[in-house]
């Protein structure tokens, strides 16, 4: 199977432009999660460590409870399991960009604004750099699909607003009335446009039925 035009951004090898790192904020931003932990259980630790020191043993026991009692519980587990895929996808998006050439002659490579998990995977929310489209991302669908260890990847462009667009990664079928946590039902509307024709275009939920 030929390898899409689309992906021949530039006029030959030799001129592609070797991706950076990106900014420090950008790669702040690219590690806000890990960050964000690690920071939590830096003051987490400097909680117990004073409660430890001045004999106090009531923080110790909330920690407890607070760790056992979702991990015990199949909703937790399943909230876990599903963030860590969505930060896993995340930096394999990333990095899929770095690779190819979804990336600027400078080097910039899009940005992933939100990532959510979804009943069959993760949906992201991307704003693309200029030089790069929506139609590259589609062009790259197998990689991608490859970098996240996922079975397929769908594209979905925004109507009115290009350099948005949504990544949706397919991991696995969908549980029967199983729910789509996080913010799937605002990613559902059809202010997105499928790249493939034989995808389906997400529900508008102003015309759906809303239960009693």
């Amino acid at each position: 199977m030929p390898r899409n035009p689309r992906k021949q951004m530039y006029p030959a090898g030799e001129d592609l432009p070797a991706a950076r790192g990106g900014s420090p904020p950008t790669r702040l931003w690219r590690a806000r999660t890990e960050l964000l932990l690690l920071g939590g259980l830096a003051l987490l630790v400097a909680a117990l460590l004073n409660a430890a020191h001045e004999g106090r043993w009531a923080p110790f026991v909330l920690l407890a409870g607070a760790v056992s009692v979702p991990a015990a519980t199949r909703f937790g587990r399943n909230w876990i399991v599903a963030h860590f895929w969505c930060v896993v996808s995340r930096h394999r998006l990333q990095r899929t960009c770095l690779e190819t050439t979804m990336h600027t002659r400078a080097g910039r490579i899009p940005l992933v604004l939100w990532i959510t998990p979804t009943t069959t995977g993760e949906k992201a929310l991307i704003l693309v750099r200029a030089g790069v489209s929506a139609e590259a991302f589609e062009a790259y669908s197998e990689e991608i699909a490859a970098a996240c260890w996922a079975r397929s990847v769908n594209v979905y462009r925004h109507r009115t607003r290009a350099q948005l667009l949504i990544v949706e990664t397919v991991r696995r079928d969908e549980a029967p009335g199983a729910a789509s946590p996080g913010l799937d039902r605002l990613y559902g509307r059809r202010s997105w446009i499928p790249l493939r024709s034989e995808l389906e275009e997400p529900p508008d939920l102003a015309t759906l039925p809303q239960a009693a």
